[in-house]
């Protein structure tokens, strides 16, 4: 009865042990993986992920808002479409050029965040 007792805490030991050391493996080369992804972006993905913006409003170039289009601030204002953009161009013919970015703010439906978010696109 001794020895079977002897003989299944050293089967449980052995079984353990085997095991501990397995987790062990298996935790370190997880983490390996994990720091990998994190810390190395392949080239193709990051060109894919450029390549799906719109070119338009991310191209760096400001437009001017004296004397751009409707259609041109509608493609370079971000959250500014077509019907913003000619109330832009609307209020600068009926009330002359802008003097500063944040005569924005004064054309109908304009407001303070959607000026503030665009003022890196935008010029006099």
């Amino acid at each position: 009865m001794k020895s079977g007792i002897k003989t299944l805490l050293l089967v449980l030991t052995v079984a353990f042990t085997g095991l501990g050391s397995h987790a062990y493996a298996a935790t370190s080369s997880g983490k390996a993986q994990a720091e990998s992804k994190t810390t190395a972006t392949p080239p193709a993905a990051t060109d894919k992920s450029s390549a799906s913006l719109p070119q338009d409003k991310n191209s760096g170039d400001k437009v001017s808002i004296n004397s751009a289009s409707a259609e041109e601030l509608a493609q370079a204002m971000n959250g500014v479409g077509l019907k913003k953009a000619q109330a832009i161009v609307s209020y600068r013919e009926e009330y002359g050029p802008f003097k500063t970015l944040d005569d924005l703010r004064q054309v109908p439906g304009m407001g303070g965040a959607l000026v503030e978010r665009n003022l890196s696109h935008l010029m006099l």
